[in-house]
């Protein structure tokens, strides 16, 4: 009985899991850079809200060499993503939750 719980809950979640979930979090597991990394570059380069989450709108995109945060070497090793298929408001739930997860304003003491 406690089997079939687990299995309905963990399906029930993986059908409300949001988008930087099911999108972002998932592909970034498989790479030797964790996801919180590539935030804290955005932070360094962008420094606000708004700019890390439009530079990173703006990378997703229409991804180049240009616009990424990435070192050369990581570059070189991995290449640039391809542009994504998320829909706008995709996108943007997306960024939000990245930012809310890793944002360090109001969190430091």
């Amino acid at each position: 009985m406690v089997r079939y719980l687990f299995i309905a809950l963990f399906c029930c979640s993986s059908l409300f899991a949001n988008s930087y979930t099911k999108n972002c979090v998932s592909c970034h597991n498989e790479l030797p850079v964790s996801i919180d990394k590539y935030f804290y570059h955005y932070l360094l380069k962008y420094s606000s809200e708004k700019g890390v989450k439009e530079s990173i709108a703006s990378y997703l995109k229409t991804p180049s060499k240009e616009k990424t945060v990435m070192s050369e070497a990581f570059i070189s090793r991995f290449g640039i993503k391809k542009p994504t298929k998320l829909t706008n408001k995709e996108l943007k739930e997306a960024i939000d939750k990245y930012w809310e997860t890793y944002k360090v304003f109001g969190q430091l003491k």
